[in-house]
């Protein structure tokens, strides 16, 4: 494990397969900062590799507590909930993709990044149907993982203040209600009375809507606007 990169469980001569962020996770300005101290949680059965992670994250002012099985995972999870969740696919006897599943089965909102030594296009479309914010690919660079943990924390509103979370939140609810609709901005822009400018802001966390306007754009949505603000924790 040397230059500053991940190693890697990948067969020699096996391509690596790149991924965009999750689709309909559209990031915030400023996504390139670095992040602030996170909250996150390494699930690996290699013991080198989480011995590394905590070592890289925990240089980067991040509290990184390592799990060698899904259960201990579980458990750290239970315990105090991470902002980040980094998952290895292939642990041996366990499956990652189950291990995703019952995640999202209780804990349907923490953000996800899937990192493998064995990456294919089945694997990555798979684990992105899960809500997956991104996937990385062993070996990685340092810069790799802590771009990826930056703009993660920027899309979901991680280790910001009250208001910076409540406006990224208000605008990733919003930007999934719109896409599951399949609407573009422009439809929804017609529907609730608000300019596409104003809409794009919004969804990019850029402002926060009024309440006028955040009853307007959930009642096009047909959407509880309680509920997204009990999302964002209020």
């Amino acid at each position: 494990m040397a230059d500053g990169q991940a190693k890697s469980n990948r067969p020699p001569g096996e391509a690596a397969v790149s991924a965009p962020r999750a689709a309909g996770m559209a990031l915030p300005e400023g996504a390139a900062q670095a992040a602030p101290p996170l909250s996150i949680v390494c699930l690996d059965d290699d013991a080198d590799f989480r011995q590394y992670m905590v070592s890289v994250l925990e240089g980067h002012g991040h509290e990184v507590r390592a799990a060698a099985t899904p259960e201990e995972c579980y458990a750290f999870c239970e315990e105090s909930l991470p902002d980040i969740l980094l998952l290895d696919m292939k642990m041996g006897r366990h499956n990652g993709e189950t291990v995703l599943q019952e995640v999202r089965r209780r804990w349907p909102r923490l953000c996800v990044i899937v990192v493998t030594g064995y990456p294919t296009l089945d694997s990555m479309r798979q684990t992105f149907k899960q809500d997956v914010f991104d996937y990385l690919a062993k070996p990685f660079s340092v810069a790799e993982l802590s771009a990826a943990i930056g703009q993660a924390a920027a899309a979901f509103g991680l280790g910001q203040r009250p208001q910076d979370k409540l406006r990224h939140e208000l605008g990733r609810q919003i930007r999934m209600a719109r896409t599951e609709r399949e609407w573009t901005l422009k439809e929804l822009s017609e529907r609730c009375g608000m300019s596409v400018s104003q809409l794009s802001s919004i969804e990019r966390g850029s402002h926060l809507p009024s309440l006028e306007s955040l009853l307007a754009i959930a009642g096009s949505l047909e959407r509880s606007p309680s509920q997204w603000m009990s999302a964002a924790g209020f």
